[in-house]
């Protein structure tokens, strides 16, 4: 017959059982509340918030602290148990050393020494958060908990970056579609048509590095003899050279219909991009009219990479003109740049992108071949030129993407 003893000793253990069963059965009711809040889609705050109750109130954690990143930065998101002039203290520095679960026993920080053990939740190598946890007991079954801890800190874990990977998917999604548009919007103010004429044509190549960008180019005719045409560069990329390019185009239209001088022109254009830049922005510039009567040319280069003259069997650069526009209250010299074209001849002006081009060997597309390739294909009409031009840009390029907006706008003048 069994002693006391041995009945006192049955019965401690089947409430010892019933206790450890009665934490599993919570455990489990925990975890399905969890699940089902992530599948409710609760926010991170309500996340974090059921975290803390769950392992402070349920589990009897007295001090826990719960990380992760926010903007780059290791933020404490749960804490309790531990005064909030300690959780402030930046420990961003110490995180990385946790790559797995590891005994806070013998830190002196005066933070960390508050926890018994940190639990870090890792993505292949990259941590994704840390859960601080102490106060435990010496009779306290620690091992449990923590397994169960780390299962349900992996859970959160898990549910925050699905978040915020979604999040971004979807910013991504409308930052693409605001590209498109503005890119929609951009390709707009580019002439989709160039005016021509019995003795002279235009065309054009035009691509944006980012659907969007800084380059511009415009052709402009006066009467049936005359016409102007520009090429520009607005300094930086994306959005906020594409919104000063659109800026710029209004104003080119505006002056250069009022027919101007043509360095009056470029005055009043580089007095309209400083009120808007206040020279924090700078734009080269290459703009030139054309007389089909007369046959002169005159042209001013702000700048600019010099666009290239090809006629009587020789190159000429068009490189006279001034500085660059927007940097100066007033520009200090101007130079109109002119002569007489005879027989027929080809411009081609570009913007740097084309020169900012690089082989698979890491070689530039220097200003010299394309000298070269003007001057040899000078017989062919402005379309043929480009298309030509392109292949070869293309063949030179190989698999390297193209480093630069990236513009060309051809003019062949007939006899």
């Amino acid at each position: 017959m069994p002693s006391l003893t041995d009945i006192k000793k049955e019965l401690s253990n089947i409430q010892q059982l019933e206790r450890d069963l009665h934490l599993k059965q919570l455990q489990v009711n925990r975890l399905l509340n969890l699940t089902q809040a992530i599948n409710n889609n609760v926010s991170s705050r309500g996340l974090f918030d059921m975290f803390t109750s769950f392992l402070s109130w349920e589990m009897g954690i007295k001090k826990l602290a719960l990380y992760f990143k926010d903007n780059e930065q290791w933020v404490c998101k749960a804490f309790a148990g531990i005064p909030e002039g300690l959780i402030a203290l930046d420990i961003s520095d110490r995180l990385p050393a946790y790559s797995r679960l590891h005994n806070l026993d013998a830190d002196d920080h005066l933070l960390l020494k508050e926890f018994d053990v940190v639990i870090p939740v890792m993505h292949k190598k990259s941590p994704l958060a840390y859960v601080f946890i102490g106060g435990f007991e010496e009779n306290e079954d620690m091992y449990n908990k923590v397994q169960f801890i780390t299962t349900v800190t992996n859970i959160v874990a898990v549910a925050i970056e699905n978040k915020r990977l979604f999040k971004r998917q979807l910013e991504q999604e409308r930052l693409k579609k605001e590209m498109e548009l503005a890119s929609e919007m951009q390709r707009m103010l580019i002439p989709a048509e160039l005016p021509h004429g019995e003795k002279y044509e235009f065309s054009s190549i035009y691509k944006p590095q980012l659907g969007v960008g800084g380059d511009y180019f415009d052709v402009i005719q006066f009467d049936e003899h005359r016409f102007a045409f520009c090429v520009g560069d607005i300094s930086g990329k994306g959005v906020a050279a594409a919104l000063l390019m659109a800026n710029f185009q209004a104003n080119f239209h505006s002056l250069i219909r009022k027919e101007y001088p043509l360095d009056d022109f470029v005055k009043a254009l580089n007095e309209s991009v400083l009120r808007i830049t206040h020279s924090e922005k700078f734009i080269t510039f290459f703009v030139a009219e054309y007389n089909t009567k007369t046959r002169e040319l005159k042209y001013i280069n702000a700048g600019h990479n010099p666009p290239i003259l090809v006629h009587n069997n020789e190159v000429v650069l068009l490189r006279k003109g001034c500085t660059i526009l927007g940097s100066f209250e007033e520009l200090p010299h101007i130079e109109i740049g002119q002569g007489t074209i005879e027989g027929h001849a080809t411009i081609l002006a570009y913007t740097d992108g084309l020169t900012d081009l690089r082989n698979n060997d890491g070689d530039f597309l220097d200003a010299d071949m394309i000298n070269e390739f003007t001057f040899q294909n000078n017989h062919l009409s402005a379309k043929e030129f480009n298309d030509k031009l392109m292949a070869e840009i293309k063949q030179f390029k190989g698999t390297q993407d193209f480093p630069d907006d990236f513009t060309i706008l051809t003019c062949k003048i007939s006899e």
